[in-house]
């Protein structure tokens, strides 16, 4: 993997021409991006395998140094989730269960205590795996675990999630798909399912169009999200069963929506 330095006031060459991919370009990137590897804390937290679309629109909340400092503060996250990040996280935590055997896959690292928390409910002789392309983010998880959990690291891209098919019992997105564009949101998806194996769970928990009536609705749209959160609004238009492959065999799909409409589980039994 190519890098650069990760000091705090350093940015990697060509930010100021990133872009945000297109559908046609999933392929291509992925041709650059490196095969999944279990993080041991070696990488610099640069990388130039991170995605276009990350660096150009995150940077401010994932990528620099500064943005994880910030933002790794749970009071904050819930602050911009208005008061749910509690509740959304008890949600998905209960819908893979209180214990959970066999293994757990997280798609992409979470501000706050998620991941924590999902650690504590591995079963003995199970485990929990976590892959992230951003090796910041690693190594922002890896400071919050306990020593001894039951958890491995990978430096990955969701898009190409490197298992083997039916590898995982069950796998959680958490807030992800939000900050994708519908192609890498599409591909994210059916590599997801991919993994799970048969009766195996996918939950998916993100944002989803508020009622009308909810005093949010115009407000988060168009000032708030399409600046700072530019793919979020498909979630408004379009529902995320969308996404999923084509000719899926799902035996039990399940949505649950909170706070006025404005967040959803999506709970997909295969």
């Amino acid at each position: 993997m190519n890098t650069r330095s990760g000091s705090d006031g350093a940015w990697p060459a060509g930010v100021g021409a990133a872009r945000t991919v297109a559908l046609g370009e999933i392929d291509a990137g992925r041709e650059a991006t490196p095969a999944l590897t279990r993080y041991d804390g070696s990488e610099p937290v640069w990388s130039h395998a991170v995605p276009p679309y990350l660096m150009k629109n995150y940077w401010w909340a994932y990528v620099h140094p500064r943005a994880v400092r910030f933002w790794e503060r749970q009071w904050l996250i819930n602050l911009i989730l208005f008061g749910n990040f509690v509740k959304l996280r008890d949600a998905a935590l209960s819908e893979l269960g209180a214990s959970l055997g066999g293994r757990t896959l997280e798609v992409a690292c979470v501000y706050g205590d998620f991941s924590v928390k999902l650690a504590e409910r591995i079963a003995p002789g199970a485990s929990l795996d976590v892959v992230d392309v951003l090796p910041i983010q690693l190594r922002n998880l890896r400071r919050k675990l306990p020593d001894g959990a039951p958890v491995t690291l990978h430096l990955g891209d969701s898009t190409a999630l490197g298992f083997a098919d039916t590898t995982f019992d069950q796998v959680i997105v958490f807030f992800l798909l939000h900050e994708q564009p519908a192609g890498v949101r599409e591909q994210t998806l059916k590599e997801a399912v991919r993994v799970v194996r048969p009766g195996g769970k996918l939950v998916i928990v993100d944002y989803h169009r508020p009622s009308r009536w909810h005093p949010l609705h115009l407000v988060l749209l168009k000032p708030i999200l399409r600046v700072l959160e530019p793919f979020s609004p498909d979630l408004w238009t379009h529902e995320i069963s969308e996404w999923l492959p084509a000719g899926i065999a799902a035996k039990a799909m399940r949505k649950q929506t909170f706070f006025g409409g404005l967040y959803q589980k999506l709970a997909v039994t295969l």
